[in-house]
């Protein structure tokens, strides 16, 4: 579990960055294993809100570009992907990519190489940086590119 609440309380259009996930390595260690890769943005603090949490009270196309929330950036994503292999990756915002995104290569990135992604991921701040076990259990929805999903985090005594 990654936390860059500071950086987006900053900057709510914030982009996780590989230099994000290198300094959590540097303090905890490198990420190995295939682990699911979890980042606390902070922004789950912000819900049922839907104005704070998207950034607009507006619906439909009209509001599309005035979605304002952080999310993780095509360098980081293919980091997570292709140098740390990892097995999922969460967050507690709406979409991986960033509001801002029109390509979604996060998402593309991600995918690309079997990757799913968790959004609006709540409670994160209750997880430890390592050694939680994360379960999580997606509804299969046939034809589907997504679906609702339980996650859920054990930590071990002593974490």
């Amino acid at each position: 579990m990654i936390d860059v609440k500071e950086k987006t309380a900053l900057d709510r259009r914030y982009g996780i960055q590989v230099a994000d996930i290198l300094a959590w390595e540097a303090e905890y260690g490198r990420i190995k294993g295939r682990p699911i890769v979890l980042f606390d943005t902070g922004w789950a603090a912000r819900w049922p809100d839907a104005e704070d949490y998207l950034g607009t009270g507006r619906r439909g196309p009209g509001g599309v570009a005035e979605l304002s929330f952080p999310g993780i950036t095509a360098d980081a994503a293919d980091f997570l992907a292709n140098k740390r292999e990892v097995r999922a990756v969460g967050l507690d915002t709406p979409s991986l990519d960033m509001s801002s995104s029109a390509s979604f290569l996060a998402h593309r990135i991600l995918f690309d190489k079997n990757i799913p992604g968790f959004e609006n991921v709540a409670s994160l701040e209750r997880v430890p940086p390592r050694g939680a076990h994360i379960v999580a259990l997606p509804m299969k929805i046939k034809g589907g590119s997504g679906g609702p999903l339980r996650i859920v985090a054990f930590v071990p005594d002593g974490v």
